[in-house]
């Protein structure tokens, strides 16, 4: 009982840390392990549902500990986050909302499938360069260290991007991060430490959106809630200071291997159960 209260109090610091140096969230960590470990922590399986449900409520506490670290950084860019947040909120709780339709073999092997994307992402964005774009609308943003940055975007494009991200977080029960980040950085040019630091404060208030649709179905799993969020609180706040102090380049390529060997086992098992 006490082994499996560590472990998962472990997987929500663990799953934090990597969250929030990337902008993550961590959820895409938390919901395999839940889904993975369930029979042999607790003697019975986890479902996707609630993996998912209890992921994004615990996504709460990793998002606000690291935005409350990156806000006092002056890393946060809360008007473009805002922006942002129209769209990704509302998609949370459709894809909140969505998730509880689809069966466990289809769901893991669509989890599987985005986590190799993910993977793939991760791996190809170190070789892309920004877009130079002439973006309508202009940003000029100082940071906490003093140094200004100018990048932009247009509604329409923002906009998209939120939804998409959204619907990814609620059903999926992960932070999107790991689709912002890259796609800021690219596409409008925001500092990579703007755009992490940005990315969680949007994900914390999808988390809030879509995870109260998930207590409402009934996904919420309160005992591993419990044990997930101070591991979680605390590796929010960690991450986003070892973000401050480190490049990550060895962090990343562990998280990447990581992703890959969890989608390679989610996509296999979904077969198998299709």
């Amino acid at each position: 009982m006490w082994i499996g209260l560590l472990v998962l109090f472990l997987i929500g610091m663990v799953s934090a840390i990597f969250g929030s140096i990337v902008g993550l969230g961590g959820g895409i960590i938390t919901v395999p392990s839940l889904v993975l470990l369930g029979p042999y922590l607790f003697g019975e399986p986890v479902s996707a549902q609630t993996a998912v449900g209890t992921s994004l409520a615990v996504l709460i506490f990793t998002a606000f500990s690291a935005t409350w670290t990156y806000r006092r950084q002056g890393k946060v860019d809360f008007r473009s986050g805002w922006l942002f947040f129209i769209t990704s909120g509302p998609a949370a709780m459709v894809g909140a909302v969505l998730t509880n339709d689809i069966p466990q073999g289809p769901f893991q092997l669509a989890f599987g499938v985005f986590m190799f994307v993910m993977f793939a992402f991760m791996v190809a964005r170190e070789r892309l360069k920004p877009l130079q774009v002439a973006w309508k609308i202009n940003r000029t943003f100082t940071d906490g260290g003093g140094h200004t940055y100018h990048y932009g975007y247009n509604y329409v494009p923002v906009l998209v991007i939120g939804f998409a991200v959204g619907m990814v977080s609620g059903l999926f029960g992960i932070g999107g991060g790991s689709l912002f980040v890259p796609l800021m950085v690219l596409l409008f040019r925001f500092p990579p430490h703007v755009a992490t630091a940005s990315s969680m404060f949007v994900i914390l208030l999808s988390a809030v959106l879509g995870s109260g649709v998930h207590i409402a179905n009934g996904n919420v799993d309160w005992l591993l809630f419990a044990m997930l969020a101070p591991g979680a609180l605390i590796g929010g706040r960690l991450g986003a200071v070892i973000a401050s102090r480190l490049s990550g380049r060895q962090l990343m390529w562990l998280l990447r291997a990581t992703l890959l060997a969890m989608a390679v086992y989610l996509i296999v098992k979904g077969l198998q159960e299709m």
